[in-house]
């Protein structure tokens, strides 16, 4: 008797640079997926990418490379701004404001296509085994539940730039703590918000918040708060801590797994945005494993190959920008949002006119 072997994901992407290469990365690792092209509209970028990465093809116009019949799944590792317009031409979508959401999730859902949305944090390997504490009852009922993630500023010029951004580090990296408070706690609904921000170092780059202080309270009573900088210096720190009734976890996404190392002369790479590497620092290793792209990407390459439901939606995305517009809602009058909140502004940062201000 035979047995059919499934066809491999022939897989799209859309971005040339950081985020980009990282995916590369994770689905080159996957034996189910296969690049067949790549796009960007910076002339030569595409080619460089896809010679440094072993891709077919490459192309100026993300258009063209949606039209390939044999591209399964597109991954979209563009700024903010653009996601919008790629995602619905892509019929993959997320995006800058919930009007978009929802028109994005609506096209996804007539056009029968699978909406994924890409949070690392729910597929990093020692994350997930925190999860597993939490999920056997090793740590009680939760009480308490911090995720932080801090660096020096991001890597590319669109993050600063709260017209294609939408907004400050809150935008680009308190995303990932609330749809990681939501997945650890099996997606409770958020009750509400309460926010700090201000612009502290950066000023001269950004009218966004470059610290921000997020506490959520959800519907079952258990609190979160995320702690989020683009004012550390030294190498990404991301970080979290269970706190439950019969005990209590922590979780070090890099320290834990890298070489603490002292060089008075530097050296190559240690860790993402870690400037200077003359003196005490922590060269990580399988760094794009230990964040949970391998896992994240070969997760995504099931769905489609096997019309698997995704770990994380569109909706999920959703719910995440929801609670974002209602932080910067809370940062602007200093008090406490209740969820769900409706708005019509176009970004999060809109809501927060202090910008470049504590708030």
């Amino acid at each position: 008797m035979s047995v059919t072997t499934p066809k491999r994901v022939g897989v799209g992407l859309i971005g040339s640079q950081f985020i980009t290469s990282i995916h590369a990365e994770a689905l080159r690792a996957c034996s189910q997926a296969e690049v067949h092209a790549v796009a960007s509209p910076t002339a030569g970028n595409a080619r460089a990418f896809a010679q440094r990465h072993g891709i077919p093809r490459h192309f100026t116009d993300y258009r063209e490379l949606l039209n390939l019949p044999d591209v399964d799944m597109v991954v979209v590792g563009v700024p903010n701004d653009l996601h919008c317009q790629v995602a619905l031409d892509a019929e993959k979508p997320l995006c800058l404001n919930l009007a978009e959401a929802d028109h994005m999730i609506e096209a996804c859902r007539r056009a029968d296509v699978k909406l994924m949305y890409a949070e690392e944090l729910c597929f990093a390997p020692k994350y997930l085994r925190l999860k597993a504490l939490l999920d056997e009852g090793a740590l009680g009922r939760p009480t308490l539940i911090k995720q932080s993630e801090k660096h020096g500023g991001p890597h590319a010029a669109h993050f600063w730039d709260v017209a294609r951004s939408g907004g400050g580090v809150t935008m680009d990296m308190g995303c990932h703590a609330i749809e990681f408070f939501r997945w650890m706690l099996g997606r409770p609904p958020v009750k509400s918000v309460y926010a700090h921000m201000s612009t502290l170092v950066h000023g001269a780059k950004t009218r966004g918040d470059d610290n921000a202080i997020l506490l959520l309270e959800f519907a079952d009573g258990t609190m979160a708060l995320a702690e989020e900088s683009w004012t550390k210096l030294g190498g990404m720190d991301d970080r979290a801590e269970v706190h439950g009734s019969k005990g209590v976890a922590y979780a070090d996404l890099l320290h834990g797994n890298a070489v603490e190392a002292f060089s008075s002369t530097g050296y190559g790479y240690a860790v993402e945005k870690a400037g200077s590497t003359v003196g005490w620092s922590f060269p990580v290793y399988e760094e794009v494993w230990n964040y949970g792209f391998h896992a994240e990407m070969a997760h995504f390459v099931d769905c489609v190959q096997n019309d698997r439901k995704p770990l994380v939606s569109g909706e999920d995305g959703r719910a995440v920008l929801e609670v974002i517009f209602a932080a910067y809602e809370s940062a602007r009058t200093g008090r406490k949002v209740l969820l769900p909140f409706e708005t019509t502004a176009h970004t999060p940062i809109d809501l927060w006119p202090c910008a470049s201000k504590d708030g």
